[in-house]
Formats: structure tokens, sequence, C-alpha cells
């Protein structure tokens, strides 16, 4: 009886002994080995074997969140896992002072990689502690360097400085710092209350900015189109005078071609008769202003210049052409 208890002791043992010294490690983690007390060796994701009671896990701190109704509650955690993963911290909203004076509540996300576990291990003593102070600081020296227009409208500049400051501070701690994202920035209420009515205002003077444009365009529309009305009717005067000169001038044509067809034919048919022409003509028109001159019921006194005498006596001429 006795030597089935020792048999069983010696098998727990056994058990106990080759579970302490076998380690199954997961993917995308890692522990830290000390052999009494010393670093001795970082285990990689799978089966690890080493020496029990002599052999022991470093003990780290890690940062757990945990949520309880509404409320998040951040925790430090004892543990021997390292995770190398990609992780993020979300840190409380904090006050930072901007360069105009104005306090403003921000809330950043971090986001950060274990590169190397040994160094995180041992060159800080609490690595993510150290990477929220560290945070926290670096954020209030960014924005004091800031107004508070500018911390408003360049989050990508924050972000790029406040990346590349922690990721400098971190590398010694095996840490790589990917992105820092700033999540809330929240200004007092007075300075939202005053930014509101500077919003308003500025979006009437682009209001006003925007009824002048139209009025100037609408005006510089009128007047281009009275310019071209005018233009147009001068055009159209112009044309219609040139048409009435040009028909004049026809006009004069056709009445001066008539007339010499007219004196033409009178002249061939005087030469026939051997009559003079131009005395025809005169006679003709000298007997047409008589005839003006004594059209009417006036009573008028009719002169006859002495010249004249000698023009009627083409009227014999006349008498025998169309006695002819």
């Amino acid at each position: 009886m006795t030597s089935y208890i020792i048999l069983a002791v010696i098998v727990v043992l056994a058990i106990v002994i080759i579970s302490a010294g076998v380690k199954v490690v997961p993917q995308s983690e890692t522990r830290v080995i000390e052999r009494l007390g010393r670093f001795h060796s970082v285990l990689s994701p799978g089966l690890n074997f080493i020496i029990p009671f002599v052999d022991k896990p470093k003990t780290i701190y890690m940062r757990r969140v945990e949520t309880s109704g509404d409320r998040h509650i951040v925790r430090m955690v004892a543990t021997s896992v390292i995770d190398l993963r990609e992780q993020v911290y979300d840190f409380p909203s904090q006050q930072v002072i901007t360069r105009d004076n104005v306090t403003t509540e921000i809330n950043a996300l971090l986001y950060f990689q274990i590169t190397d576990p040994k160094k995180a291990v041992y060159e800080i003593e609490n690595l993510p502690n150290a990477i929220e102070k560290l945070t926290q600081t670096s954020l209030r020296n960014v924005i004091g360097e800031l107004e508070l227009d500018e911390t408003l409208t360049s989050r990508d500049t924050i972000n790029t400085r406040l990346q590349s400051i922690l990721d400098d501070a971190t590398n010694k701690w095996g840490v790589k710092v990917n992105r820092v994202e700033l999540q809330d920035i929240t200004p007092p209420q007075s300075v939202r209350v005053a930014m509101e009515k500077q919003m308003q205002a500025e979006r009437n003077r682009r209001a006003e900015i925007l009824n002048a444009e139209g009025e100037k365009q609408s005006l510089i529309l009128r007047s281009e189109g009275e310019k071209a009305s005018r233009i147009n009717e001068a055009e159209a005067h112009k044309q219609s005078e040139i048409l009435r000169a040009e028909g004049e001038a026809r006009a004069i044509i056709l009445n001066a071609e008539a007339e010499a067809e007219a004196i033409r034919r009178v002249a061939e048919a005087v030469a026939m008769g051997h009559t003079d022409p131009a005395s025809y003509i005169l006679a003709v028109k000298y007997i047409e202003t008589l005839k003006e001159m004594t059209s009417g019921h006036d009573t008028k006194t009719v002169y006859i210049p002495y010249e004249a005498s000698s023009i009627l006596s083409s009227l014999g001429s006349i008498k025998s052409l169309f006695k002819d």
C-alpha cells in the first residue's frame, strides 16, 4: 500500500515538473525568461522548454480597460504575457492650455507596438504608465505652442508632431509608436459661444459679399446690354441712312437717265425737222416756268425778261415741229 502511495506521489511530482518545464506560447505573444533572477531568453511562439523552478517568466504590467455600464475603468494588471500586436491606448481627456491662454480638453488615441520585449521589460519599470504620462506631457508641450484656432484646424500637424516625439522617446523602450490621433478637442463653453458668433458673422459677411458680387455682375450685364442695344440701333440707323442715300442716288440716276433718253429722242425728232434742239428744250422749260408763275387765284404781275423774246421765237419752230 505504501509503495502505491509513493508511486502516486512520484507521478504527480513528475507531472508538475513537466508542466512547469513546458511552455506553449501562442502566436503574436512572447515571454521573457529569467534564470535565477537574470535575463535568460525570450520565448518564441510554439512549444518551449525551460528548467522548472530555475527559469521563471518575468512579470510585467499591462493596461486593461474594463467597461461597467457607461463607465470605462482602467486597471493595471500584472502578467507574464507580452502581446506583440499593435495596441491602442485611449487616454482620458486632459486639460491643456494653448498659446493664447485658452484651457481646452483633449482626448488622444495612441497606437503602438512592442518590437523588443527585453527592452520593454528591463528599460522601463511600468511601460503603460510611462507611455501615458509621456503622451500627456508631449501633448501639453505641442498644444502650448499653438493658438486655439491653429489647434482646431491643424489636427494632422499635431498628430504628426506627437507621433515623431513619442516614437523617438519610446525607441529605447523597445516600442514603436505608429500614430497618434486627437479624438476630441473641446474648448470652454464661453469660447464655443464666441466661436459660434464669429462663424455667424463670417457667414453674414460672405453673404453680403456674394450679394454685392451679384449686384455688380447684374449692373455689368445691364450696361453691356444697353451698350449692345445702342450699338445695334446706331448700326440700324446707319444701314437705313445708307440704304436711303443709295435709293436717292439711284432715283437721281434713273431720273437723269430718263431725262437723257428724252433729250436724245427729242433731239432725234428735232434733227429730222432741222430745228435747234437746245432752243426747243429751253422754250419748253420756259413755258413750264410761266405756267407755275401764273397758277393760282392771286393777282400777280409777271415780268418777262428782254432776252425771253428770242426764246419765244423758238415757238415757231415748235409749231413747225408738230406740223412735220
